[in-house]
């Protein structure tokens, strides 16, 4: 998890780079909608790339797997597929955050599994 003074706490990876939801994928669905191009622009976080960096046992329930037409194991928060953006190539790169793609915005993970909005 990382901090941002402007939006607050958000999901990391082990190495502290950002994770991100896209509200075109559906809650608790187990599926993700981002392939192809997509998944060029925005990777998956796959389990075989370690698990989000998260504090305290309420945010490890939120951990759940899913399988991804390839095979691969995806991770999600809180039933929300987690990704990178291509773009951000380091912690604390937030390039994706609230941008629209591939038919819906893309949003930062908050540690109650929700999309991260600036604080007013």
């Amino acid at each position: 998890m990382a901090q941002n003074d402007t939006l607050g706490a958000y999901l990391t990876d082990a190495d502290g780079r950002a994770l991100y939801l896209f509200l075109k994928d559906e809650q608790d669905s187990g599926e993700s909608t981002c392939y192809d191009a997509c998944a060029g622009a925005w990777p998956p976080f796959t389990a075989e790339q370690g698990a989000p960096s998260v504090s305290g046992a309420a945010a490890d329930s939120l951990l759940s797997t899913f399988e991804r037409r390839d095979g691969s194991m995806q991770v999600a928060y809180n039933g929300w597929p987690l990704y990178y953006f291509a773009k951000d190539q380091g912690s604390g790169q937030l390039e994706g955050q609230d941008i629209e793609g591939f038919g819906a915005e893309w949003y930062l993970v908050t540690p109650q599994g929700t999309e991260v909005h600036a604080n007013s």
